[in-house]
């Protein structure tokens, strides 16, 4: 979830260092405070000290069906398919072809697009493209650093 250039130490195939890369031209070595938390996110630390996977990282899809107290576990094309899904027939929902003074607008008032830090200019590019092709008017950028 990063966008900067990060230098990961492994040692016996676990990550035990992370560091921003001097050499990496948007960051130059230091990291925002998401970037310098990394290692934390993956990691807990026993009382021996030792790193030890984070118990609590979520590294499956999950899904918690309208209604339901419990989330299950469901594989990505399911969930890519769920959400390709979801956006359709809410665009096709909610579109407006024209504004009350008869203006073709082709727009939907009920989807937003929030871009994303990680990805560079021409990424983000595409993605604006993508959501104004959608007809999405609520479209902003998470860059907060």
């Amino acid at each position: 979830s990063v966008g900067c250039g990060i230098l990961c130490h492994v040692r016996d195939g676990q990550v035990v260092n992370a560091e921003g890369d001097p050499d990496h031209p948007i960051n130059e070595g230091s990291l925002c405070s998401k970037g310098s938390s990394l290692i934390n996110m993956a990691y807990v630390y026993n009382e021996q000290g030792n790193p030890e996977p984070n118990p609590n990282r979520v590294t499956q899809v999950r899904y918690r069906a309208p209604g339901a107290s419990d989330w299950q576990t469901v594989d990505w094309d399911w969930a890519l398919k769920k959400i390709a899904m979801k956006i359709k027939n809410t665009r096709d929902e909610s579109f407006i072809t024209q504004n009350q003074q008869g203006v073709i607008v082709n727009r939907t008032p009920a989807i937003a697009w929030l871009g994303s830090a990680m990805c560079n200019n021409e990424e983000n590019y595409l993605f604006h493209k993508m959501a104004r092709g959608l007809g999405l008017i609520n479209i902003d950028h998470c860059a907060r650093l």
